[in-house]
């Protein structure tokens, strides 16, 4: 005889707000969209470097394709502030809830394990923190002094909330400035209510071109997802959007469904769409596009920020 115990009963939701939506279709992934499963063992030194110090990583929570060839690099987007988010988006497969008090050695533990895995270049990005008075921006500023004193050559970027209704955060994220600044829009205005109801798509466009504001030659970032509805139209009006708060480099990548509980797939466009989205973009003007279906905002980072700089250092050497 075998007793069988279902340990799953008292075990939290991990998005509870969607426990009681209808499913949603899976659709079968097209071929381009198919990767390895991680087994490298670099992958392997990565995971035990992030464990040893008690970190997240947005690789593991948003469940990324990319991650056995990221980790088996030993590149990893550590994930501050807690695993818990008090958003609801719903393309997101991070846990959502109440979240914890901050852990004040965190930023230590980060720049370890930055300088542990000798990265050239960082990137930090955290959960939505609307219990926080500042939304978080003091913690994002504490991380970056860490990293830059224990790895002084390591190149930083940041993909933040919007620190909606929070005001001064992004100045004081900016007083400890970081090499990228990253905030991506993720969809069309059209889609907000819809895929990221806590957010205000104008309010994520007026951060990005705050930073600016603050330091004209820092390098923005920002990024889109494709396959939740929108129009060739609609994205390209986004672009014109983020031109005209001078962004630097866009990323554009295909919506993968984490689960039946997220927003469906509408359809997954071909290699060849996404080169012409790339060729758009460029025209539009940004320094740097990163289109593909499996681009996603920190793939790629380190070459991508390398060829960035190269890309402003060309344009303003052409100017006479």
């Amino acid at each position: 005889m075998t007793t069988v115990y279902d340990h799953t009963k008292d075990r939290p939701l991990r998005h509870p707000e969607k426990a009681h939506r209808p499913d949603t279709p899976l659709q079968r992934k097209p071929e381009w969209i198919r990767v390895k499963a991680p087994n490298g063992a670099g992958y392997v030194q990565t995971r035990e470097i992030v464990r040893a110090h008690g970190l997240h990583t947005v690789c593991e929570e948003a469940g990324c394709p990319n991650i056995g060839e990221c980790w088996d690099k030993a590149h990893a987007t550590f994930m501050i502030m807690g695993h818990t988010c008090t958003r609801a988006c719903s393309f997101c497969n991070v846990k959502t809830g109440l979240p914890g008090s901050l852990d004040p050695h965190e930023p230590g533990h980060v720049a370890e394990a930055v300088e542990k895995l000798k990265l050239a270049h960082v990137v930090i990005t955290s959960v939505d923190r609307d219990d926080l008075d500042d939304g978080g921006a003091g913690h994002f500023a504490a991380t970056i002094r860490a990293i830059r004193e224990r790895s002084p050559a390591t190149t930083i970027e940041i993909l933040t909330p919007d620190f909606l209704r929070k005001p001064g955060a992004v100045e004081r994220v900016m007083e400890s400035p970081p090499d990228v600044f990253n905030h991506n829009l993720e969809t069309v205005p059209r889609l907000y209510l819809s895929i990221r109801p806590g957010a205000r798509y104008y309010v994520s466009l007026r951060l990005l071109a705050r930073v600016k504001e603050i330091n004209p030659s820092a390098f923005t970032k920002s990024g889109l997802m494709v396959g939740l509805g929108e129009t060739r139209e609609e994205i390209m009006q986004v672009m014109d959007d983020l031109r005209a708060a001078e962004v630097d480099f866009l990323t554009i990548g295909q919506y993968l469904q984490p689960t039946r509980k997220h927003a469906a797939v509408d359809r997954f466009w071909t290699p060849d769409e996404f080169k012409g989205l790339e060729a758009i973009a460029r025209a539009k003007g940004f320094l740097m596009v990163s289109a593909s279906p499996l681009t996603r905002s920190s793939y790629h980072a380190g070459e991508d920020f390398e060829r960035l700089r190269a890309a402003r250092a060309a344009t303003l050497s052409a100017v006479p």
